[in-house]
């Protein structure tokens, strides 16, 4: 078995051991070495060595099994064996100590490479036990390690699996040799391969780990589920269009955002509850799309949250929209997404059609490129051009009753608090009248702002208005941010809590303190200054008569109905309603946390503790009379099983 050692003497003894990678020959020498016979360095570098050679350090401190000073120390590429000194001299000076022993390395400059980069044999941040290959195809040999690649790639390979890439292959060959070779999994190796189709090592140390390792069979069963999983997700299904589909953490009510891409057991299940199982589904048809009634939108990866694109992309076709067209409407943005990955965060945006506004005439004109006629753009957007006008309508647009409902909320939820309920009743109501006149109607809200800032948007892309103009519209929008920020400025302590109080950063994460109960945690009186500095800078928004006749023209020339009046009411209404729904609904699920900490408080359980309980043990305990304690445990047990 080898040990580690310095970068310089590690590299010798894999020399004449390692078979699935090449060294490169070297030549060593002490700092002391460079003082004492510098004349004599010179001849040897100059015999052994006649090509452009790489400098390197190879200093005793460097890359331990408790700390890597990776970049630290210089490397000079590109040295000619007459400048070798002056290189040399310049490494010595950025070692961090002034060790005599401390070496430096010579190498010949690697050329013509195809692919480099660094690989990890375990997921340092994680344990997991995938290799992680960050490489770059650029021919660089330090793109990676100096952290200027401009086109890095990261590759996860679940130990003992293959690619199906030869050179990712061929590299977790090479790493499990190694592996082999020090009796150890946490290794940190610096590759590249040659036009020669050689695999150079080019480095190999400990790797400094964040967490141990995860135990592999554990995992590898969890990854056999997701595979399965996966396997039969793929595939075509009946009532969902597409042949099959793609999953992201950013998509479509954004869990990445919400809850976090590895969120507690209660995060996970309330989000699902309240959000992604059914309600989103009802509310989008409710607005004019395809109905996705037990669909759910959000699927859950051992604990990872992930969206489900078909199903998504599916519920923003119009219902009208015949089923020919639908399917090639979700193959095509899934096909879309595929080729832009980056695109996962503004699928609205940049992949589907969802509503009319007014550049679409032009952003449709995408779908020439890819197999749709004439006549089937034109039946897309007389659709959304319908669906649209259905929502915007300034008198009985859906966007009004749904304002209404969480008016009904604020009512139902002060009863709910102040009546003689014990606990549990308390939260499972909180929770049912959260869904119900909450996150019901905010979905709603949620899908008028969104396309009230769609028709803005498009008002810039055509030119009517300019990007400040938008600015300074949204700026002036009373939502409840800004509200927040006049009234922390105003309002007494007492009064802000009273209102603001219930609010939390994470808004479904039970450990996340809510301002009533650590104000100074989220808010300094600095703060306060720079807030009503922001509130002094803006700018008022107010249309020429020039604009109003222009959108007006707009207007009737495309078919929305109404005019700039109804239209900027729709618009503001939308935005403002979506932030203000989200505020109100937020108020009950904040208290129904309390509520549930109370509950485990009660039963001897820490907050901390309860993040890791499923909310469906709430309904279990309404509508049973179970062992309070012992479901709770038991479901805290389950839970902190699942997310380890």
């Amino acid at each position: 078995m080898l040990y580690f050692s310095t970068k310089a003497k590690t590299l010798s003894f894999l020399e004449n051991r390692v078979t699935k990678s090449r060294i490169l020959p070297q030549l060593c020498f002490s700092v002391s070495d460079l003082h004492t016979s510098p004349d004599a360095v010179h001849a040897k570098v100059a015999e052994r060595f006649d090509m452009p050679l790489i400098v390197r350090s190879s200093a005793l401190s460097e890359d331990t099994s408790l700390e890597s000073q990776a970049g630290k120390c210089l490397s000079i590429p590109n040295v000619l064996p007459e400048d070798i000194l002056f290189a040399m001299e310049r490494v010595k000076g950025s070692f961090t100590d002034n060790n005599p022993d401390n070496k430096i390395l010579i190498q010949p400059m690697l050329t013509e490479i195809t692919m480099s980069g660094v690989l990890f044999t375990i997921d340092p941040n994680t344990g997991g036990n995938y290799f992680v290959i960050n490489y770059d195809k650029s021919g660089s040999s330090d793109s990676v390690t100096s952290g200027m690649g401009q086109d890095l790639q990261t590759c996860y390979l679940f130990h003992k699996c293959k690619s199906g890439d030869e050179y990712l292959d061929r590299l977790t060959d090479a790493a499990c040799e190694l592996m082999e070779l020090f009796n150890s999994n946490t290794i940190d190796i610096e590759f590249a391969f040659t036009m020669s189709n050689e695999l150079y090592l080019l480095q190999a140390r400990p790797l400094v780990m964040a967490k141990s390792s995860t135990d592999y069979n554990v995992q590898k069963k969890a990854l056999s589920r997701i595979q399965m999983f996966l396997e039969r997700e793929m595939r075509p299904k009946p009532f969902v269009k597409g042949k099959r589909t793609i999953y992201g953490v950013m998509p479509d009510w954004n869990p990445a955002e919400m809850i976090g891409t590895r969120p507690k057991p209660l995060a996970l299940s309330l989000y699902r509850r309240i959000i992604t199982d059914r309600t989103w589904a009802y509310q989008r048809n409710n607005y004019g799309y395809k109905n996705l009634h037990s669909f759910p939108l959000m699927m859950d990866f051992c604990g990872l949250p992930y969206i489900d694109t078909r199903v998504s992309f599916n519920s923003f076709i119009p219902r009208d929209i015949d089923d020919r067209l639908t399917e090639k409407l979700v193959d095509y943005y899934l096909d879309n997404l595929a080729v832009q990955p980056n695109k996962h965060d503004k699928v609205e945006f940049d992949i589907i059609f969802s509503c009319y506004t007014f550049d679409l005439r032009e952003r449709i004109k995408v779908l020439s490129e890819h197999g749709f006629q004439a006549d089937e753009q034109d039946i897309l957007m007389d659709s959304l051009r319908q669906l649209t006008n259905n929502i915007i309508n300034a008198s009985n647009g859906l966007w009004i009753g749904d304002l209404e409902q969480i008016k009904l909320l604020q009512e139902r939820h002060q009863t709910l608090i102040s009546c003689d309920l014990d606990i549990i009743s308390k939260t499972y109501w909180l929770l049912e009248d959260c869904i119900r006149y909450g996150t019901l109607p905010f979905a709603g809200l949620a899908r008028a702002g969104f396309i009230a800032v769609l028709l803005l948007k498009s008002l810039v892309s055509i030119g009517i208005l300019s990007s400040q103009d938008y600015e300074n519209y949204m700026g002036q929008l009373n939502t409840v941010g800004s509200k927040m920020t006049t009234d922390r400025f105003e309002l007494s302590e007492t009064a802000f809590l009273r209102k603001y109080g219930h609010l939390r950063p994470g808004t479904y994460d039970i450990t996340s303190q809510r301002y009533d109960a650590s104000l100074n945690l989220y808010f300094s009186s600095e703060e306060k200054s720079q807030l009503v500095d922001l509130q002094r800078g803006k700018e008022k928004f107010s249309l020429t008569l020039e604009q109003y006749t222009a959108i007006q023209a707009q207007m009737e020339q495309q078919g929305l109905e109404g005019d700039v009046m109804t239209l900027f009411k729709f618009i503001k209404a939308a935005i403002e309603g979506r932030e203000y729904s989200k505020f109100i609904f937020t108020k009950s699920l904040s208290d129904a946390l309390e509520m549930i900490v109370r509950l485990g408080a009660k039963h001897g359980f820490t907050r901390e503790e309860m993040a890791f309980m499923d909310v469906s043990v709430i309904d279990r305990l309404y509508s049973g009379a179970d062992d309070v304690k012992f479901l709770l445990e038991k479901s805290i047990a389950e839970g902190r099983r699942k997310y380890a």
